[in-house]
């Protein structure tokens, strides 16, 4: 990765696929103002590059092996409140930009969109704008202006971002202890979060959120 470009504006890539976060890097390379000075494949690196590197944006996955990038999102806001982040990710906009918005990304890009339209969406974000698809732009407006729909499109809307995390986790097939241990939670907190599942997805026991979870994920979020 480049390190002498000083006017460069400084991008560090978090995804937890090295020829992913190399791919990123050359597109960024290419360009005369980017650099992408510095790489994370978890979130507790991508924390400490922060600190260590002070980048000028933050281009991160939702799917991280530590924690989601939903949740580190969230701690960027919290411990670095004007740095930047812009989601770049596999999995369908209409399902994560919304509560990435609301987790306080500035923006979202599906991998396949490709290297020009990633380009154009960092430069949208560093100049302080939002970015999304033109579609998802006009979703997110009817939702922020009261004009959407009070009908939910799914009862998995209803769930809050951590919810919603367990809810993967349980589609991927894992137990209880093994969220509690990917998400360094308590098995008692896993259990209230997949209770509060039950009552919102309005099913009658686990094992109707197991299965519905498992439909949902390898759907690909389909309703």
């Amino acid at each position: 990765m480049k390190r002498d470009a000083k006017n460069r504006k400084k991008i560090l890539i978090v995804d937890d696929h090295p020829m992913m976060r190399e791919g990123l890097a050359q597109l960024i390379d290419r360009e005369p103002d980017l650099v992408a000075s510095c790489e994370a494949g978890t979130a507790a690196q991508a924390l400490n590059m922060v600190v260590a590197r002070k980048p000028d944006l933050v281009l991160v996955d939702i799917s991280l092996p530590d924690k989601s990038g939903l949740e580190l999102i969230k701690d960027i806001q919290v411990f670095h409140p004007y740095l930047p982040v812009l989601v770049i990710s596999m999995h369908d906009e209409s399902i994560y930009a919304e509560r990435v918005l609301r987790a306080g990304g500035r923006g979202y890009l599906m991998k396949h969109e490709g290297g020009n339209k990633l380009i154009q969406a960092i430069r949208q974000v560093l100049g302080g704008q939002i970015f999304l698809s033109e579609k998802m732009s006009a979703r997110i407006l009817e939702v922020f202006s009261g004009r959407k729909d009070q009908a939910i499109n799914s009862p998995v809307e209803r769930l809050s971002d951590r919810e919603f995390e367990i809810f993967q986790l349980v589609g991927e097939g894992l137990g209880t202890r093994d969220i509690a241990g990917r998400l360094h939670l308590s098995v008692k907190t896993i259990e209230v979060h997949r209770a509060n599942l039950r009552r919102k997805l309005d099913l009658k026991s686990g094992a109707e959120v197991v299965h519905y979870a498992i439909r949902w994920t390898d759907g690909g979020g389909a309703r």
